[in-house]
């Protein structure tokens, strides 16, 4: 009689190497070009742009944690000017400087806007930009100051 586990292949567990962490940072990148390609997209179709997340509430009656969808404000990254569009990449609340002292790309007329997008998202997948991406400090927003006391 054989065993179950003698029919397996025991080997000793393999070394896995940390991935770097620009690939996380440029996917998180990707995941927010593709939700402003999303807003653009209903922006051109005329419709209005909603974006949820799921967050976990504690019951007050049951103690219960259950998800809750809330919805969650999203800033566009583009801008006109006499129907004139600009898109802006941005980490955190600071655009992300593409060349010395430059952060918007002249994208023209709205409709080519997820042209542009798409552009920019191939280039991030391609790692043409994880030098701007690595200079990026995502800046939190400031807490506000609590008074100093005198006494």
């Amino acid at each position: 009689m054989t065993s179950i586990l003698s029919s397996l292949k025991v080997i000793a567990r393999p070394k896995i190497e940390p991935k770097p962490p620009i690939i996380g940072k440029r996917l998180r990148l990707i995941e927010k070009l593709d939700e402003q390609l999303a807003i653009v997209q209903a922006m051109l179709d005329g419709q209005p742009y909603e974006s949820y997340r799921d967050k976990k509430v504690k019951d007050p009656e049951t103690g219960e944690r259950k998800t809750v969808r809330t919805r969650k404000a999203v800033r566009p990254w583009y801008f006109d000017d006499n129907n004139h569009y600009y898109f802006e990449i941005r980490v955190g609340f600071k655009p992300m400087e593409l060349d010395k002292g430059k952060s918007a790309i002249d994208v023209g007329d709205k409709a080519q806007l997820p042209t542009v997008i798409n552009a920019i998202i191939k280039a991030v997948e391609a790692g043409e930009l994880d030098q701007q991406i690595l200079q990026a400090k995502p800046q939190k927003p400031s807490k506000p100051k609590e008074p100093k006391k005198t006494a």
